[in-house]
């Protein structure tokens, strides 16, 4: 190509002899540009080549060993330490509410009032009667201790003295009587005040003032919750629980109880609780109706943002550590087997059967069979990939595909 130019400049200068020194110097410009131009092109094709048709450019990672925390999450009810129904022991009308709804209460606290006319009167009958029986002793006293001299000097029997005696026991007797009855009725007066047995917070009120109540009726006055602490009970499967016994180190319940990490608690708008909680126990039967086993976590409650009877989440973290990691959106499952794509040095895709722990979020999953460092996973497309197929790889930031590993 380039004699060929150089030949057709050599041929306009011969040409241009008999013309003007104007002319002669057009052409040579001409000449010049034309042959610059013609290499320029030449030059330009040989060095930009051609991209083949029909193949097409994937996002690649190159698999290194992670740290993840991976978080199993299980739906839960939360219950106070204590839910203590508030019943009257006496039935009446119910006189005096001292509470509201809500409202946080100390032990012994007075809480309400039922009226009940007659255990007043009962108690001033009682009273009235260890009275009489108190003057009866007294009589039956004297008249042991008259009889007793008479029947030393043989006045009278014995018979007299023994019959005095037994009439100062009963009398005796009935003296008791009459206070054990002051004591119940005290009793049941006492019980027209209806307190609390425990800290804690009250429930609905279902009943207003001049509300006939019972010990016997279908509500309760109130509910007293104690939410010092808050339990929070959620439900493994059978299999969730086989894998909870092999997955924690310890021969007994407890051992494996006290291995398990701090938990979390998702409240209900997805945030997440500030106290952490421990699970501390697990029921001793599998339920044959949900076959499934029930675990409570307990979590402390200082400032009563836990309320008994709310629903939550319960977060069980399990911590990885050097492990490969790999976004879901890369994977298949084709017949309960799930597939990643990985290329090779010759740009060839291959599919990999692989096993994972998958992560609650739904973004990753930490790969345990499969895959090793250093393969080169495609991230994107790979419902359309084929095995074999040829793809152009370009690097994706890895910083990016795992900027949320350091969240969790």
């Amino acid at each position: 190509m380039k004699l060929a130019s150089l030949n057709l400049g050599i041929f306009v200068l011969h040409k241009s002899k008999d013309m003007s020194s104007i002319k002669k110097a057009a052409l040579i410009i001409w000449g010049t540009t034309l042959i610059l131009f013609l290499f320029a092109s030449c030059g330009g094709k040989a060095k930009k080549g051609k991209q083949p048709e029909g193949i097409k450019t994937y996002q690649v990672i190159t698999l290194a060993p992670q740290n993840i925390t991976m978080r199993a999450d299980y739906p839960a009810t939360l219950e106070g330490r204590q839910n203590v129904e508030i019943r009257p022991k006496i039935d009446g009308y119910l006189e005096a509410i001292y509470v509201d709804e809500g409202a946080t209460v100390k032990k012994g606290q007075l809480l309400f009032k039922v009226s009940s006319p007659q255990y007043e009167e009962a108690v001033r009958n009682t009273t009235a009667a260890i009275s009489s029986a108190e003057v009866a002793v007294s009589a039956a006293r004297l008249e042991v201790e008259k009889v007793k001299p008479l029947v030393s000097k043989d006045i009278i029997s014995k018979y007299e003295l023994e019959t005095a005696e037994l009439k100062l026991k009963a009398r005796e007797a009935e003296l008791l009587q009459a206070k054990a009855n002051l004591a119940n009725a005290k009793a049941n007066l006492a019980y027209t005040r209806v307190t609390s047995p425990v800290n804690g917070v009250i429930g609905l009120i279902p009943y207003k003032i001049g509300s006939l109540v019972s010990g016997s009726s279908a509500q309760a006055l109130t509910t007293v919750s104690d939410i010092s602490s808050v339990y929070a009970y959620f439900s493994l499967n059978e299999k969730q629980l086989l894998d909870f016994s092999r997955k924690y180190a310890g021969t007994t319940l407890s051992e494996k109880l006290k291995a398990i990490p701090l938990v979390s608690l998702l409240l209900s708008d997805r945030s997440e609780y500030p106290e952490k909680g421990q699970i501390e126990a697990i029921s001793g039967l599998i339920d044959t109706g949900t076959g499934s086993a029930t675990f409570r976590a307990t979590f402390p409650n200082p400032v009563g943002l836990l309320r008994s009877g709310g629903s939550a989440i319960v977060s069980i973290p399990e911590y990885f550590t050097s492990v490969l990691v790999i976004p879901q959106s890369a994977t298949f499952e084709l017949q309960n087997v799930r597939f990643a794509f990985t290329v090779n040095a010759e740009n060839k895709v291959k599919n990999v059967a692989i096993k994972t722990v998958a992560s609650s979020d739904g973004q990753y999953f930490v790969v345990t069979e499969g895959l090793k460092a250093g393969d080169r996973a495609i991230l994107e497309g790979v419902h359309l990939l084929k095995p074999g197929q040829v793809i152009i790889p370009k690097d994706a930031d890895a910083a990016i595909i795992y900027k949320d590993i350091n969240k969790k």
